[in-house]
């Protein structure tokens, strides 16, 4: 056992929000009574649009200010003659992505590799974890102080461990990896989009779904309450602020998928009559 738990109070909202991100998420995967198992109908192309909608909205939160089809072209291996690093920013988040299969949620090497993935060419330490202090910071002003360089390898082992062990449900208890990730602050550069990554393979490993919702774009339309859920969580010593956040963001965009597939199917139908 680690011994390591994060600080987190289990609310009322978590528990019914858990229920309702259950319930479409079984919902999309019943096949039968006229509807579709959601990531057969999504197919090949669905799916790869998704990615790439997840791709653009990622680096969109880090300011990446590339259109989505400039993201589109630069993930289908179109020739682009500016290499500019927020094109490099694009490319290697298809890469990083590409290797979510592949990738062990339990294994701290395997985070340096996604990061090393994500950031290569674009910081000097990408792939290792940082050597000195970071914050984040909101203008000017630090709203975190991320703990020291020496500790943040003992301290990623600690959350590995944590989950690993943790009997707390998957909604939940990535909801709160995804929060100790940003509050560890682990590398110098990539924090943000390495830890989102990593919050969809703790979720695709539960269910396959996670890893084709794009739940990164409902994030970014909320991107001021997602940096203001951090913060408090970081003040009050508890993170289920943040993790109600989460949990409405993925239910929001199961929500969507679930209101779209309806649509479909009823267009569908009208056009057979």
């Amino acid at each position: 056992m680690s011994g390591y738990e994060p600080p987190l109070r289990i609310t009322p909202a978590c528990e019914a929000l858990v229920g309702q991100v259950c319930n479409l998420v079984e919902k999309l995967e019943r096949p039968g009574d006229g509807g579709k198992f959601w990531l057969d109908s999504l197919g090949e192309l669905g799916r790869r649009e998704n990615r790439i909608r997840v791709i653009h909205a990622t680096l969109a939160i880090e300011g990446n200010t590339l259109p989505l089809e400039t993201v589109r072209a630069i993930l289908g291996g179109e020739y682009i003659a500016d290499v500019t690093a927020q094109v490099l920013e694009a490319h290697n988040a298809g890469s990083a992505y590409d290797l979510l299969p592949e990738l062990d949620p339990m294994s701290a090497r395997d985070v340096l590799r996604a990061h090393g993935t994500m950031m290569s060419g674009l910081v000097p330490e990408s792939g290792c974890f940082r050597s000195g202090g970071v914050g984040v910071f909101a203008g000017s002003v630090v709203v975190h102080a991320a703990p020291p360089a020496d500790l943040v390898p003992q301290h990623m082992c600690h959350l590995l461990a944590w989950y690993q062990e943790s009997t707390l449900h998957p909604l939940i208890k990535s909801a709160v990896f995804h929060y100790e990730f940003e509050f560890i602050h682990p590398f110098a550069d990539g924090n943000g989009r390495t830890g989102r990554l990593w919050h969809s393979l703790l979720l695709g490993r539960w269910k396959e779904i996670f890893f084709w919702l794009p739940v990164e774009e409902f994030i970014r339309s909320r991107q001021q309450d997602y940096y203001r859920a951090f913060v408090v969580a970081g003040k009050e010593g508890d993170s289920s602020n943040f993790v109600e956040l989460m949990l409405e963001i993925i239910r929001d965009s199961l929500t969507e998928v679930d209101v779209l597939g309806r649509s479909t199917d009823q267009d569908t139908d009208q056009d057979s009559v």
